[in-house]
């Protein structure tokens, strides 16, 4: 038997690899009925789903290496950011996906309830989360929904030199933002911004990536305080939310 690596693991989900098969196990299959069905949807590489047996799922490896990780410099070619932010305007084209997404009141409301759970705590400084929290408010705008992946982090992304492989964990797809994807992808990275807008070929909204990017890390840290994750790590969350000011 081949060894077994634990890819990332905590009370909710677990992912292993052994050779080249990722299982993944879900406690919620809502989750996993998401990630089967946007892989079949989407218009770019995903890997393939090898079996599906409630709560595991195997999928073939991607060929390459992640795009990048929170927290580290990226050694991924300009090319290569260029081509992740073509890809995700090619997703973001394709027709919208037949479930729902999440509503902006939603959002907006989970937001404060995060931002005050930070302060009664002692997280955070005040000032440092209300800085962010109004930053923020640049993302809580209307938009036109477009087939997102919702998670588009840059260790999603698989690249093979200068070309996208696959990109995966694809539960939290569904209808949303289009900036929304392009914030998770250059989280940490907002030196590769430039490049990923070039290859998504339209202008942006840079007030709204920013808003994005101080949304997403409030509204995360106490889910990965909470599942054993450091969101004070250098280059992660909290430094994300103290370059804002």
């Amino acid at each position: 038997m081949e060894e077994i690596e634990v890819v990332v693991a905590h009370n909710e989900r677990a992912t292993l690899r052994v050779g080249d098969v990722f299982l993944k196990i879900d406690a919620d299959q809502t989750r996993t009925d998401i990630e089967v069905e946007a892989m079949a949807m989407a218009p770019i590489p995903t890997p393939e789903v090898l079996w599906r047996k409630p709560p595991v799922l195997g999928l073939a490896a991607l060929k390459g290496t992640a795009l990048g990780h929170l927290g580290e410099a990226s050694t991924a070619s300009a090319a290569a950011w260029a081509a992740a932010g073509a890809a995700a305007r090619m997703l973001h084209e394709a027709p919208l996906p037949p479930w729902s997404g999440r509503r902006l009141d939603e959002i907006a409301s989970r937001l404060d309830g995060e931002c005050e759970w930070l302060v009664e705590n002692g997280v955070l400084p005040l000032e440092l989360v209300r800085r962010n929290r109004r930053v923020a408010e640049a993302a809580l705008r209307p938009w036109t929904a477009v087939f997102t992946h919702g998670d588009l982090r840059a260790d999603h992304v698989f690249v093979d030199g200068d070309q996208i492989t696959g990109v995966v964990d694809w539960s939290e797809a569904g209808a949303g933002d289009a900036l929304y994807d392009l914030a998770i992808l250059t989280l940490g990275h907002p030196e590769r911004l430039g490049d990923v807008i070039t290859g998504y070929g339209t202008d942006v909204d840079l007030d709204v990536i920013r808003g994005w990017w101080s949304l997403r890390s409030l509204q995360a840290s106490r889910w990965l305080i909470e599942h054993g994750f450091d969101p004070s790590s250098p280059g992660c969350e909290f430094d994300v939310l103290r370059s804002q000011m």
